[in-house]
């Protein structure tokens, strides 16, 4: 039976920084943080389960055309080439992972990520880029991504492969493993161990909610939600 239910509300609470100290309390000192080069768009927190998706190179040649005679061969490239297959079958609480091997080019932007966003994804990480960032903070989708590109699709990359293991940022993630991602940047946590890890995660919040609380009240200041 699939706890993922079980495993999002064990985390919900749980900032990157107390799932990086719950993975230490397991010995996995050296696993789990990804790159700190991969930064999010705006300050927000998330945590979901992951879902994968890689992306590779093109390697054909742009045939010469007409722009009239571009634009269609643009909407054929997104329909048969560089898709998201992974639209259709969304599960209330992915966290979308993106292996797009480097290329340059934004293949997230202010519409797919909205539309996901709207069928049940949760946030979006990538270790290639995003476009349209205005858009996309305005319209409060949470990105984390290796940087910011301008350009489109076709051409640059096509879709390779929906739920294999990916690469980012030097973690090794899965479909299934749990994705925790905040101001601090993001950790995965391999599903296996996600019990254990949220333990002595949630032992760490406690004790740093208890040792700030004892400062705001020396210091007189109100208390809020972070120490309650």
């Amino acid at each position: 039976m699939d706890d993922r239910d079980k495993i999002l509300e064990l985390y919900k609470d749980l900032r990157v920084a107390d799932v990086r100290d719950g993975m230490d309390w397991n010995m996995m000192h050296h696993y789990g943080s990804v790159h700190y080069e991969i930064r999010p768009l705006f300050r927000t927190r998330v945590v979901g389960i992951a879902r994968t998706a890689r992306y590779v190179p093109f390697e054909e040649a742009v045939p010469s055309m007409t722009p009239d005679e571009y634009t269609e061969w643009a909407k054929w490239y997104y329909k048969e080439v560089c898709y998201d297959p992974w639209h259709k079958s969304i599960t209330k609480g992915d966290f979308m992972v993106i292996d797009q091997s480097g290329v340059d080019v934004g293949i997230l932007g202010s519409n797919n990520t909205l539309g996901g966003i709207k069928d049940g994804i949760v946030g979006y990480l990538s270790n290639g880029g995003v476009r349209d960032t205005d858009e996309v903070i305005l319209q409060g989708v949470p990105v984390w991504s290796k940087f910011i590109s301008q350009k489109m699709d076709q051409g640059r990359i096509r879709f390779d492969a929906l739920d294999v293991p990916v690469n980012i940022g030097g973690v090794v993630i899965r479909t299934g493993d749990v994705v925790v991602a905040d101001g601090d940047g993001v950790i995965v946590v391999p599903r296996k161990l996600a019990y254990e890890v949220a333990k002595y995660a949630h032992q760490e919040l406690k004790g740093d909610k208890a040792g700030r609380k004892r400062i705001y009240e020396a210091m007189g200041r109100a208390l809020d939600h972070t120490v309650i």
